[in-house]
């Protein structure tokens, strides 16, 4: 596989650092409440990432950690009177379940920031010992900007910038102690009384770890000083990742990441999201409107991966027919390959443009764009070669981690589309011909069509 890397701003081949294993690291949730559909298009768009490396024979290694203690989950933690741990169970819970639905393959270790404050305490003493970091005087601790000279690299930042303090993240005034330089970041936060019994022993004081460190805490704990590539959403690039590059490579030595893949920002009918506005989309919402988790993935990988996706719910009604057209076309091989062939592991056949577009830099509309070609040139294929074309389409669905439809008739509704066809029916049988008619097209935007007869209706996917 060829990929961008945002650190160089070109392609290039991935290969193992070790000549064995591709060893990757994933920013992952802070669970302080449910995950949105601009967070899944990286956690969607890494697991394609994993799939595709997988598919063609590498062997794998994927880290990914969960941010369970920072100002969020403290915050809210305490607003909903739970501890911090069982406040962001239920929030790791919930998310695991949301990959699950959208078919993305755990990660191969997944730690947790606070079981891992010895690591990342014991960071900041070598930081310190060396000259990188310095202690304020109440106790907090922070990263010398100016005692690595690579800092802004990654994100092309220029010592102006850098100068004028735009590198770090503000909360009220935690991060703003007492720094030598506006542009410094903090690694080890004294402790605050809204911070309540959250709080952990240091050789500076009680207190709590800066969010960039436990990124670079773990990575040093699961993958060591080097490695093959590190992902996360492209608003990680600045200034969390540089952070972590300063961190790691001034705290342990080594290269860090040979390889940096940065996924771009998703937008909502073709505007930011925000809950103001109601377009802050989670798995349960679109379910809600009668959105299945893999329309959701067509969607999210419909757009490739360093360009804005604009989210919209008639994008999903499209993925809701492109997957009914590929589910048909599977079948109609299945069928034509009869039973008497068994599906075995073979070369992607006409499905070859699909996977090697998908070799192109992650290409993923190119991929979807070479199944479709593909299942055209299979139409006339019988036999044994229709049971190689199937294993070449089942093979790639795999690398791109689609789940087709069963047959439509046999779709599940979901009770709020069940509801309003029944509400619709009502109308309908009370001879309300204007309201019938709307909530008719109301589910059609929603995604189901509605068949009437003298006995009922009948509701499927459009």
């Amino acid at each position: 596989m060829r990929l961008f890397d945002t650190l160089t701003r070109r392609e290039s081949e991935l290969k193992p650092v070790d000549g064995s294993t591709f060893r990757f690291y994933c920013c992952g949730p802070t669970v302080y409440g449910p995950a949105h559909i601009g967070n899944f298009r990286t956690f969607v768009l890494q697991d394609v990432f994993r799939r595709a490396l997988e598919t063609g024979g590498m062997r794998t290694f994927h880290v990914r950690n969960i941010t369970d203690v920072d100002d969020k989950t403290i915050r809210d933690s305490q607003a909903a009177g739970l501890p911090l741990a069982t406040f962001t169970a239920q929030w790791r819970d919930r998310f695991h379940a949301d990959c699950e639905a959208l078919n993305c393959l755990p990660p191969h270790v997944e730690p947790g920031a606070v079981d891992h404050i010895p690591q990342q305490i014991a960071m900041i003493e070598r930081l310190v010992e060396k000259g990188n970091a310095y202690v304020s005087e109440d106790g907090s601790v922070y990263f010398r900007i100016s005692s690595f000279p690579d800092y802004g690299k990654l994100s092309h930042l220029d010592t102006r910038e850098l100068s004028l303090g735009k590198t770090q993240e503000t909360r009220s005034s935690a991060d703003e102690y007492a720094k030598d330089s506006l542009a410094d970041f903090v690694l080890w936060k004294s402790r605050r009384p809204e911070d309540g019994e959250n709080f952990w022993s240091s050789p500076w004081g009680e207190g709590r770890p800066g969010w960039h460190l436990e990124c670079s805490a773990m990575i040093e704990e699961y993958l060591g000083d080097s490695f093959d590539l590190h992902s996360g959403g492209e608003d990680l690039v600045f200034p969390h990742h540089e952070n972590e590059i300063a961190q790691s490579r001034c705290a342990c030595g080594g290269d860090f990441a040979a390889h940096w893949f940065h996924p771009s920002h998703l937008l909502v009918d073709g505007g930011k999201m925000s809950k103001s506005l109601g377009n802050l989309y989670t798995l349960d919402d679109l379910a809600a409107k009668g959105f299945t988790a893999m329309e959701v993935r067509y969607v999210l990988i419909g757009a490739h991966y360093r360009k804005q996706l604009n989210f919209t719910l008639d994008s999903l009604n499209g993925a809701r027919e492109a997957l009914a057209k590929l589910a048909k076309g599977a079948r109609g091989l299945a069928e034509r390959a009869g039973e008497g062939h068994v599906l075995g592991e073979a070369d992607f056949g006409s499905f070859q443009s699909a996977w090697e577009a998908l070799n192109d830099d992650l290409n993923t509309p190119g991929c979807l764009g070479g199944i479709f070609t593909g299942l055209r040139e299979c139409a006339g294929l019988e036999g044994e070669e229709a049971a190689k074309a199937l294993a070449g389409l089942n093979r790639v669905l795999r690398a791109i981690g689609l789940i087709l439809p069963e047959d439509s008739a046999s779709a599940e509704v979901p009770a709020e589309i069940q509801a309003l066809a029944d509400e619709r029916w009502e109308a309908r049988t009370s001879k309300d011909w204007a309201k019938s008619d709307a909530m008719r097209d109301q589910l059609a935007e929603l995604g189901w069509a509605v068949k009437d007869s003298p006995e009922g209706y009948e509701l499927n996917p459009s």
